[in-house]
C-alpha cells in the first residue's frame, strides 16, 4: 500500500512537473508573439493559461496556484523587469481567484471558466496600471482590453475542453490523479472548512 502511495506521488510530481514547464514554455511563446503590431498594446493570447487550467480540472486549486505563481515568478527571474512582474502578478492572481471560484460553484464549463480568467486577468493588469501611473486616463482602453480577453479566453477555453474530455481524462491516472479530482479537492476543502467553523 506504500508502495503504491509513493507511486502516485511520484506521478503527481512528474504531473506538476510537467505543467510548470509547458505553463513557462507556453508564456514564453506567448510573449514571441507580436500582438503590439497589429496595433492593440498589451495583449497577449493567453496560452499559459491551458497549463493553469489542467492543473486546476486534474489535481484543485493548490497545484494551479503552484503553477500560475512559479510561471510569474521564473519570468520575473528570467526576464528582470519589475513592472512586467507586477503587472503579470495582479493579472495572474485576479485571473486565478475567478476560475477557483468560478471552477467550483459550477456555473460554467472550461470555456466559461477560461474566459471568466482572461476578462479577470485584464481587469487585474488594468488596475495595477492605474495604481502605478496614478491616473485614469487609460481607462478608455479597458473595453478593449475585455473584447479581447473575451475572444482569446473563449479560443483557449476550446482548445482546453477539448483536450480535458478527450485526452486528458485518459493520461490522468498516468499522473496520478483522475479528471475529477480537482473537483473533488474543492468538495473536500469546503468540508474542511465547515468542520473548522463548527
Amino acid at each position: 500500500m506504500d508502495r503504491e502511495k509513493r507511486q502516485r506521488t511520484v506521478r503527481r510530481l512528474a504531473g506538476l512537473g510537467i505543467l510548470l514547464a509547458l505553463a513557462f514554455g507556453l508564456g514564453y511563446l506567448d510573449y514571441l508573439i507580436p500582438l503590439d503590431a497589429v496595433g492593440v498594446p498589451g495583449i497577449k493570447l493567453g496560452l499559459a493559461n491551458l497549463a493553469v487550467l489542467a492543473a486546476l480540472y486534474l489535481y484543485g486549486w493548490r497545484e494551479a496556484a503552484l503553477v500560475s505563481g512559479v510561471r510569474i515568478l521564473l519570468f520575473f527571474f528570467v526576464f528582470g523587469n519589475l513592472t512586467s512582474f507586477l503587472f503579470s502578478l495582479a493579472g495572474g492572481l485576479c485571473s486565478y481567484l475567478g476560475m477557483v471560484l468560478f471552477r467550483r460553484v459550477s456555473l460554467f464549463d472550461e470555456l466559461g471558466v477560461s474566459v471568466i480568467g482572461a476578462v479577470l486577468h485584464n481587469t487585474g493588469q488594468m488596475a495595477a496600471a492605474l495604481f502605478l501611473l496614478g491616473s485614469d486616463g487609460i481607462l478608455w482602453y479597458y473595453p478593449v482590453l475585455l473584447i479581447a480577453a473575451v475572444l482569446s479566453g473563449s479560443a483557449i477555453g476550446l482548445l482546453f475542453r477539448t483536450l480535458n474530455r478527450r485526452l486528458l481524462g485518459r493520461i490522468g491516472s498516468r499522473l496520478g490523479v483522475s479528471r475529477a479530482e480537482g473537483k473533488k479537492e474543492d468538495t473536500d476543502g469546503e468540508k474542511d472548512g465547515d468542520e473548522k467553523g463548527s
